[in-house]
């Protein structure tokens, strides 16, 4: 067996009403926590969900101060603002309390705030030095799994984005409460779902950190997935799912941020960050396509996933591995998502540039379990096309 190393969150509560209770939650585990600032964005505060956390911090003694000024992709204006406001408010616990981009967000404000690093010396990889704020997460999405994970992305530029990655951005505590996603519309619940199973498969497929526990927590994380998301996109209120969605999304950022990922990832980028497309979506479009690509170097690990999604899939690896993309685009098109690159505005004059910008990401394309060329990531666009 090869070595490898594993981390993660050190304290993970699964539990329905968890964030009306978040005052005893954050009064157990950081006693000496006297001012909060809680990160959402103005989408999640209008849903009033905000509400009942915060008079529960504020029943245990907390002073409590909102920051709802996330955008999707955070840029780095937004990110420097939002730890100006903890500066100002003299925050001593920093509470993510939505999607990925709220959480991305609150983990940087738990490394800036106290730090005299300016924000450029972070980007990369383990360039944090020191030590951080307390840092709780709350995901209001079953997605992202930034709840878990140690990475923050943040837009640079027009289309251009940078990752910080260190260990300090793992919290101290992951909180998951399906009562929080109920607000969630069905094309939203299955796109971030869809990101989800992304994380796991590729986690799965990772080629230079794929270990054994990452596995595990792939498997699991891919079972729980896909056997609730259409439940919970037909209907939002089956809170049932919905919490099995968190936990599914939540095992499957264990995963990826210790097994990363690779390609479908990397040719997502670009269509976010230069269509605007949300992440999830980006995925979503792509993921068929990387899959047949990959195949002949990982139908087995893909067969052995399709046993979880499609479990009456049989016939020869290839069989099995096709049957998994099958599913992935099955899963699309019942959850009415879009399944083609022109359905969210890319032309065939395009391709080029996604291409372009694509071979770019080559920290993701690294962990691919097949080489990608630049002919490749154009072929694979044109087939989403």
């Amino acid at each position: 067996m090869t070595d490898f190393a594993f981390s993660t969150v050190a304290h993970i509560v699964s539990e329905l009403g968890a964030a009306s209770r978040l005052g005893e939650h954050i009064a157990q585990r950081f006693p000496t926590a006297r001012r909060a600032l809680l990160v959402t964005d103005p989408g999640f505060l209008r849903t009033g969900l905000v509400d009942a956390p915060a008079v529960s911090l504020r029943a245990a003694g907390l002073a409590v101060e909102i920051y709802a000024q996330v955008v999707a992709d955070p840029p780095e204006a937004v990110v420097l603002a939002a730890v100006e406001a903890a500066r100002g408010f003299q925050a001593d616990i920093v509470i993510g309390l939505g999607g990925g981009s709220s959480m991305d967000v609150a983990k940087l404000i738990a490394v800036l705030a106290d730090s005299d690093q300016p924000i450029r010396a972070i980007y990369g990889i383990g360039n944090v030095k020191g030590a951080r704020l307390p840092l709780v997460q709350i995901p209001t999405t079953a997605g992202t799994g930034s709840e878990v994970t140690n990475i923050a992305i943040v837009t640079t530029g027009a289309t251009t984005k940078m990752g910080v990655v260190a260990p300090q951005l793992y919290a101290d505590l992951a909180l998951l409460d399906a009562e929080l996603t109920l607000g969630l519309p069905p094309h939203v619940t299955a796109a971030t779902g869809i990101d989800a199973m992304v994380h796991a498969i590729e986690a799965y497929t990772s080629k230079h950190k794929k270990n054994p526990l990452s596995d595990i927590l792939a498997r699991k994380a891919l079972g729980l997935l896909s056997a609730n998301l259409i439940a919970a996109c037909e209907n939002g209120r089956n809170l049932a799912a919905r919490q099995a969605m968190l936990l599914g999304a939540l095992l499957a950022g264990q995963a990826f941020s210790n097994a990363p990922v690779a390609a479908v990832h990397a040719l997502a980028y670009p269509i976010g960050g230069i269509f605007h497309v949300p992440h999830g979506l980006s995925n979503s479009l792509v993921l068929p396509h990387v899959l047949r690509f990959n195949a002949p170097e990982a139908a087995q690990m893909y067969a052995e996933l399709a046993e979880i999604v499609v479990p009456a899939a049989s016939g020869s690896i290839e069989a099995r591995a096709e049957a998994l993309a099958v599913a992935m685009q099955q899963i699309a098109i019942v959850t009415g998502v879009e399944r083609t690159l022109q359905q969210v505005g890319i032309r065939e004059t395009d391709l080029d540039r996604l291409a372009d910008d694509a071979m770019l990401q080559t920290r993701l394309l690294g962990n691919n379990p097949r080489t990608v060329t630049r002919d490749d990531a154009r072929a694979i666009y044109a087939a989403a096309l």
